[in-house]
C-alpha cells in the first residue's frame, strides 16, 4: 500500500537541480494536517513549484544556451511544463470526485522530465 500525499509534499524531478514541493489548495475539503491532494494537482506554478535548474535538452531555454554556449550543456531556470494528470493515482480513494494521489504516483513533464514524490507530507494514512 502506498501514501496518501498532502500539501507539502517533497518533489524531485529527473532533470531538476533541486527538490521541490506540493502546494495543495484546500479546494478538495479533505485534510490531515494539510490538504489532501488528487491527480489535479498538477499546475505549475500553483501546485508545482520550480526546480531549480533544468538541464533537459527538450527545454527550449536550455537548448539556446547550450547552443549558444558552443556544445557545453548550460543549465536553465526551471518551470515545469504539465499537460497530463499525475499517473495513476489511487482509483478507489476519490478526493474531490478525482483519484487521490499516492506517493508512487508520477507526474511528465513536457520537457521530457519525470516528476516523482520522495516525500508524501505524512506517513499514517495508506491507500492502495
Amino acid at each position: 500500500m502506498g501514501q496518501i500525499v498532502c500539501g507539502g509534499a517533497v518533489l524531485q524531478c529527473s532533470f531538476g537541480a533541486a527538490p521541490s514541493s506540493l502546494t495543495v489548495l484546500p479546494a478538495n475539503r479533505v485534510t490531515t494536517s494539510a490538504p489532501i491532494a488528487n491527480i489535479m494537482d498538477n499546475k505549475p506554478g500553483v501546485n508545482i513549484m520550480p526546480f531549480g535548474m533544468c538541464s533537459s535538452m527538450a527545454n527550449p531555454a536550455v537548448a539556446a544556451a547550450t547552443s549558444a554556449a558552443m556544445g557545453v550543456l548550460t543549465p536553465q531556470p526551471c518551470m515545469p511544463v504539465t499537460a497530463a494528470p499525475w499517473a495513476p493515482g489511487s482509483p478507489t480513494v476519490q478526493i474531490g470526485g478525482m483519484p487521490a494521489l499516492n506517493n508512487s504516483s508520477k507526474l511528465m513533464c513536457s520537457w521530457a522530465g519525470v516528476i516523482q514524490i520522495t516525500m508524501p507530507g505524512q506517513f499514517t494514512i495508506q491507500v492502495p
